[in-house]
């Protein structure tokens, strides 16, 4: 049997998407969540939460947060079990890994993620530079941009620290050659600030697991592209191939709600969750950086 041949569906939802704003210190966080749950099963499973709650209309994740909630909330955790995944990005992190991903190695759609370079190291140097990574971000908004914008070159060139080694590869020549495709919309170049996009790869390995196809079905994200998603099929094609993907309207799924749902407990995942949740955390590629599997699929 072929990788192609076995596959499984999944529905997947995040939380704490702040498009491009990834360095506000209120929401450190994105989590993407993935269940693989029939349409049937994950009715189910909100009806009886909306029984729970006792609520008829829409209802989000903080109301299972709430202490007179926490047996509903253990409930939905403990029924999930085998079916869902969470992973979850630390913004910071994620910021300073695109640096050296960006202008220090040919960019792919593997950066962000395992298959990609491991910057650890360096990236532990550098996240705490706020006045760096603004200046990165502010430089790599390329949205109606035509032409270099050689004051933020400087100024990121002037944030810059200089006692972190790896940053002594990153030059004007290559910051300004990198600029000009992402200004020319290489398709090449993953985005520079759309970490949905490492995040529904490694969402993709993980259910694939190098054994089987994987759908997707998605809220709908203006990030995720049909050209970024067809690229991102391409790139994994081999290791975990994507058999369709779909974009929906969360109300209209139920399956996707309930990827909501995990999405915004693990991204509000407070010191009295971490008994629950710390069992499914997998420690990702960058620091701070982490995979947090709320429960390992055990489908082939």
């Amino acid at each position: 049997m072929t990788i192609e041949s076995s596959w499984v569906e999944i529905a997947c939802d995040e939380s704490g998407f702040s498009g491009t704003n990834l360095l506000d210190p209120t929401s450190p966080v994105i989590t993407h969540a993935s269940v693989d749950l029939s349409v049937a099963a994950a009715a189910d499973l909100i009806a009886v939460l909306r029984t729970r709650l006792r609520r008829r209309s829409e209802y989000k994740s903080n109301q299972l947060l709430r202490p007179e909630q926490r047996p509903a909330l253990e409930w939905l955790l403990t029924t999930l079990h085998g079916h869902a995944h969470v992973h979850v990005i630390d913004k910071t992190a994620y910021v300073a890994a695109r640096v050296f991903e960006l202008f220090t190695e040919e960019p792919s759609y593997g950066a962000g993620t395992a298959l990609g370079t491991n910057h650890s190291a360096a990236v532990a140097a550098v996240r705490n530079r706020t006045g760096f990574l603004a200046a990165f971000v502010d430089l790599t908004r390329t949205k109606r941009v035509k032409l270099l914008d050689h004051t933020a070159i400087d100024r990121f060139f002037a944030t810059m620290p200089a006692d972190v080694p790896a940053l002594r590869l990153v030059t004007r020549v290559r910051v300004e050659a990198v600029m000009r495709r992402l200004i020319d919309d290489d398709p090449e170049i993953p985005p520079p600030l759309e970490p949905l996009v490492p995040a529904l790869a490694e969402t993709l390995l993980y259910w694939s697991g190098g054994r089987r196809a994987v759908a997707v079905v998605h809220d709908e994200q203006s990030a995720l592209t049909k050209g970024r998603v067809d690229r991102l099929g391409a790139y994994l094609a081999e290791r975990a191939p994507l058999r369709s993907f779909v974009q929906v309207d969360s109300r209209e799924d139920p399956r996707v709600q309930v990827a909501d749902f995990l999405a915004g407990i693990a991204r509000r995942g407070t010191p009295d969750l971490a008994g629950l949740l710390a069992p499914y955390l997998q420690l990702s590629v960058q620091p701070g950086v982490q995979s947090c599997a709320a429960t390992k699929s055990s489908q082939v």
